[in-house]
């Protein structure tokens, strides 16, 4: 797979990621009828959900990263390439916005605005390390034995991590700096966005630093079968 269809695959699955995220945000806050319960629902589901049908779709292509934590931590145990992460990253956030802007042109929304959802303090900012350092266990722990079923157990935690983490892990910093974009139900104030991408990286960094140690061989085989080394 050559690099530019790689980086491609992170960008559109990216984009496609948070179109659903913003998109089914909007659409359940509009049918909530004022029940911020329901409306999360939806937001957690139809998240879930595309992830799930993104990674089985771009993951052949990427390996559907769509998040920068993991393509830092994929680069340091020589899954991909320093370069190719840098390639990645730019990838990822480009294809955040541009879905930020699909979602807000399907409901009439200005392409870009500037979020007022605070999301501060350090019970919030303490949830996205818990959060991204259980995605990254998720994705380590899986990969490493059943690699075919790491789509469904990402889908699953994130599902999950909506409901047990104070701040609806946002887990991923491409994700994160996109939502700074949306005014709306998942919405981020950017003042607060340094301190989440902190915060995701610590905790990534954390997880697989661990599980490094816990499952060395296994560890560094698993790399291959998320990204494969060859790059045309």
């Amino acid at each position: 797979m050559t690099v530019v269809r790689r980086l491609c695959g992170e960008a559109l699955g990216t984009a496609f990621l948070l179109a659903a995220i913003v998109g089914s945000g909007i659409m359940g806050e509009r049918l909530a009828n004022g029940n911020n319960a329901i409306a999360l629902l939806a937001n957690t589901l139809a998240t879930g959900a595309a992830l799930v049908a993104l990674i089985l779709t771009f993951g052949p292509i990427s390996g559907a990263h769509f998040n920068p934590a993991v393509s830092r931590c994929d680069a340091m145990l020589g899954g991909i390439s320093w370069k190719l992460f840098t390639g990645y990253i730019t990838a990822q956030i480009i294809g955040a916005f541009v879905g930020v802007a699909c979602a807000h042109a399907m409901f009439g929304f200005p392409l870009f605005s500037a979020s007022q959802h605070l999301r501060s303090g350090p019970p919030q900012v303490f949830s996205e390390i818990v959060a991204t350092f259980g995605l990254l266990a998720v994705i380590w722990g899986v990969v490493r034995s059943r690699p075919m079923v790491v789509p469904f157990a990402v889908g699953a935690y994130i599902t999950a991590a909506y409901w047990f983490t104070a701040s609806t892990s946002f887990a991923n910093p491409a994700v994160t700096i996109a939502r700074a974009a949306t005014n709306t139900f998942v919405g981020i104030r950017p003042a607060d966005v340094p301190a989440f991408v902190l915060a995701q990286v610590s905790g990534a960094v954390a997880s697989t630093m661990l599980f490094r140690w816990l499952t060395p061989k296994m560890l560094r085989s698993a790399t291959e079968v998320v990204v494969p080394h060859t790059e045309e």
